[in-house]
């Protein structure tokens, strides 16, 4: 059977998320598991798509991006599907990693991948830096640094978000902002120090 996975990261996203089922079931999906949640947020139907699929099954996705955030996670997301006795085909790329050539090929731009987003985050923090240097970049304001400090501390004690919005009195959206900004910066961390 073929199981499509569609994913978008904002729900301003509708057209490519639309485009994305359209392709996978031009593909011959026959079961889809969609979403719209950032990569680096728990992504439940992944989880889900990852438990339904059995021996002789394909996950079908259409950009390898739309799959995974790093290096680390492809390769954990394709052994979790090899174990199950499955195979991974990736549209975009005509990819299957049914035979040897697709595994290299998928490891190869995995790899490309995740050099070319930290690639990115380098150029991203030299442009910072070289922003303060000039005076041109001053940061938030010491008070927001400070909330987002308190948000990260008792999420990571195990706060609810709405229990965090009542104690520090912001925004709901902050709280999930600067929560996606910590895990984006875990995940990142862990990426780099996998590689």
């Amino acid at each position: 059977m073929l199981i499509g996975y569609a994913r978008v990261s904002t729900t301003e996203q509708d057209a490519s998320f639309d485009a994305q089922k359209r392709e996978l079931a031009t593909a011959g999906c026959e079961e889809f598991f969609c979403e719209k949640v950032s990569s680096v947020a728990e992504r439940q139907q992944l989880q889900e798509c990852l438990r339904f699929i059995r021996k002789g099954d394909t996950l079908v996705v259409t950009k390898l991006d739309r799959l995974a955030r790093s290096m680390r996670d492809l390769i954990e997301i394709v052994d979790q599907v090899k174990e199950k006795g499955a195979e991974l085909r990736i549209l975009a790329m005509s990819l299957d990693t049914s035979n040897a050539t697709g595994e290299l090929m998928l490891n190869v731009l995995g790899s490309v991948a995740q050099f070319e987003r930290s690639m990115m985050l380098e150029r991203q923090r030299e442009g910072i830096a070289k922003a303060k240097a000039e005076g041109k970049f001053k940061g938030r304001a010491p008070t927001a640094q400070r909330k987002s400090a308190d948000v990260i501390r008792m999420w990571s004690a195990g706060t609810k978000p709405p229990e965090i919005v009542e104690a520090l009195e912001i925004s709901l959206s902050s709280v999930y902002r600067i929560i996606r900004s910590e895990q984006a910066m875990r995940a990142e961390e862990q990426g780099l120090m996998a590689a």
